[in-house]
């Protein structure tokens, strides 16, 4: 008679053989949605192009998300009081090493950083105003979207937050460090690897763009949604450059037509504001409400 083990009879040198196979450590054995290693592979960019789309998507139509206001601007940018003492700070250095031309040159950047901070309560405070007025038609409605990160993007977010709604973050991987400000609402804060696929959620529900300060992301942000408005790609929608002052210095749209670039039609895809009250005035007269 064989003999028995707890659970029955004891293995043969055959089924012990299957237990013990390495093939069960393999990386080809693993299920393939399981397998880091194989989804990062060149081969299927594509694939992870869709899933990248695809998850922020399915959240926000979970969500019920209908619409959006994107409010861009500078992750350097903090709010007035950190920049008042940061400002302090480049001073008292400044003061004490008069002959250094870096840190002069940090000081006058410090105090444009502290010129531009009055943004960040400009942002706070349009993100309160469209989460408040909206939430009386619909909370999903015109819900606030930034990129996520700090300075201005934390600001609306924030003001979306003081209203009692909730506002969306879409975060990027970058070489430098970065972390979702705190006001994000939670089940709406995304993280992309492809530039393209967050700029493609930034639009697809969006009905006004608000543009502060900022820098190359900022810029190409703009940019990108001015030349879809342009060829027809989108539908016209609010584009606000807020700040007239900075947005007059750091881009001459009349040296575009001067050279050719553009047309003087072309003008009319944005406008100037200096408020958060004359941005939701804009905004809204735009679509009678």
């Amino acid at each position: 008679m064989k003999k028995r083990t707890s659970s029955g009879f004891k293995n043969s040198p055959s089924q012990r053989a299957v237990q013990e196979a390495p093939s069960d450590c393999s990386s080809a054995y693993r299920l393939a949605f399981a397998d880091q290693d194989f989804l990062l592979r060149d081969e299927l960019r594509s694939e992870r192009l869709q899933l990248e789309f695809l998850k922020p998507e399915l959240v926000q139509l979970d969500e019920g998300i209908n619409s959006t206001v994107v409010i861009f601007g500078s992750a350097r940018i903090p709010e007035p009081e950190t920049a008042a003492a940061r400002l302090a700070q480049a001073q008292e250095l400044a003061d004490a090493q008069p002959e250094s031309e870096e840190l002069q040159r940090a000081l006058a950047i410090a105090r444009n950083i502290q010129a531009n901070s009055i943004y960040y309560h400009e942002a706070r405070k349009l993100g309160e105003m469209i989460t408040r007025d909206t939430l009386q038609t619909g909370p999903c409605d015109m819900v606030v979207i930034t990129g996520g990160g700090p300075g201005i993007m934390e600001a609306a977010n924030r003001g979306a937050m003081d209203a009692g709604g909730k506002s969306i973050g879409l975060n990027i991987q970058l070489p430098f460090e970065q972390h979702p400000n705190p006001y994000i609402t939670p089940e709406l804060c995304f993280q992309f690897h492809y530039f393209a696929i967050r700029k493609m959620h930034f639009l697809k529900r969006a009905r006004a763009l608000v543009a502060c300060p900022g820098g190359f992301g900022t810029m190409d942000e703009l940019f990108e949604t001015l030349t879809l408005i342009q060829t027809g790609k989108i539908a016209p929608l609010p584009v606000l450059l807020m700040g007239s002052r900075y947005w007059k210095r750091i881009i001459s749209f009349d040296a575009l037509i001067d050279e050719g670039a553009i047309g003087q039609q072309d003008l009319q895809i944005f406008r100037y504001v200096d408020s958060a009250e004359e941005a939701w005035t804009t905004i809204r007269a735009f679509y009678g409400i």
